[in-house]
This record gives C-alpha cells, sequence and structure tokens, in this order.
C-alpha cells in the first residue's frame, strides 16, 4: 500500500468532519443548532433557524470539505481522489470530534461529486432542485437524487467512481431512515419550514 492510499482517506477524514454547520451557528449566537429540527449538522437544519446567510454558508463549505481532498487527490490517480472523497464523506457523518454523530452527507456527497465529475455534479443539481421544487422535500430530493448519480457516472464514463458513489449513496439512505419514516407518514419536514 503505498503512502498516498493511506494519506487520501485520512486527509479526506479529517476535513469532512469538521463541523461547520455547529461552528456557524454557534459563532452567529444561535446556539447548537443540534437542539432544534432534525438535530443534524447540515444546511438544511440550519436552515430552519431561519438564517439562510448561514445555511447558504454551511451547505459551501460542507460541500468544498469534500471537494478539496478530491482534487488534490485525484491529481495522484482516480483511485486516490475516491479514496480521500470517500472519507471526507464518512468524516462529515461520523465526526471524531461529535462522538461520530454528524451530518446526512448530501452536501459532501456533492462535493466529492464536483471534485470528481463535475459534469455529473450538474445532473446532481438538475435532479436535486427538480425535486425540491416539485414536492418541497429535502431529504427525498437527496434520496432520488444519490440514486441516479451511480448509474449516471457509469453510464457517462465515469465507472472508476461509480462504486464508491454507490456505497456513500447506501450511507446515505441510511442516514435518512428516520426521513424515509417520515416521508411515508406524512410527516416529515417541508424546505424552510422553521423548527
Amino acid at each position: 500500500m503505498s503512502l498516498i492510499s493511506i494519506l487520501a482517506p485520512i486527509v479526506g477524514y479529517l476535513c469532512g468532519s469538521i463541523p461547520f454547520g455547529l461552528l456557524l451557528t454557534r459563532a452567529a449566537g444561535l446556539g447548537d443548532v443540534r437542539s432544534i429540527g432534525s438535530g443534524n449538522i447540515g444546511a438544511t437544519n440550519v436552515l430552519r433557524t431561519g438564517n439562510k446567510g448561514l445555511a447558504a454558508a454551511t451547505l459551501v463549505l460542507d460541500a468544498l470539505k469534500g471537494t478539496i481532498p478530491a482534487l488534490i487527490f485525484a491529481s495522484y490517480g482516480a483511485e486516490a481522489g475516491a479514496m480521500a472523497g470517500v472519507g471526507a464523506f464518512i468524516g462529515h457523518i461520523f465526526p471524531v470530534w461529535l462522538g461520530f454523530k454528524g451530518g446526512k452527507g448530501v452536501a459532501t456527497y456533492l462535493g466529492v461529486l464536483i471534485g470528481l465529475a463535475w459534469q455529473v455534479a450538474l445532473i446532481f443539481a438538475a435532479v436535486w432542485l427538480a425535486m425540491a421544487v416539485l414536492f418541497r422535500y429535502s431529504s427525498l430530493a437527496a434520496l432520488v437524487t444519490c440514486v441516479v448519480v451511480p448509474i449516471a457516472l457509469f453510464f457517462l464514463g465515469h465507472a472508476q467512481y461509480a462504486l464508491a458513489f454507490a456505497l456513500m449513496s447506501v450511507l446515505i439512505f441510511y442516514k435518512h431512515r428516520a426521513n424515509i419514516e417520515r416521508l411515508r407518514a406524512g410527516t416529515e419536514g417541508r424546505i424552510g419550514a422553521k423548527g
């Protein structure tokens, strides 16, 4: 095993484990974002504070912590890029600093996708936006998109990344299991709802 193969997932994990949603809401004097809504540290829950600027900043930073390590290590090859990206994704959903209780990974998933296959990231954005506009459920938009992405990667010439994203998609479904139950029950919170 090469040094790059060891470093890629470790650096990715450390980048991914930075809890930007929690840090930004605390810095803004809004307390612990984990005490509202879904209890998540991601952008959708930050939006429930009513602060759209902080939610946007959380989204961008959570994406960048996937993009940056994926881009850096992709210069050493597709496998290293994928390992760094998966590491960042796992760092976000299981951050060591928060007792391995992090976000649901969607923004970081998108960030990794931007770093490794930006064309497919455009498909991600289009599908997510279409689903969000039609149904106003962030969770549903994420779940549908994460089914589409590995398939799109495979058929658009990025088969080397399709398996990594399929594994990340499985983890996103796992992290959204409570959302899936609420969607089935008709009690899932809609985009923009407070509390």
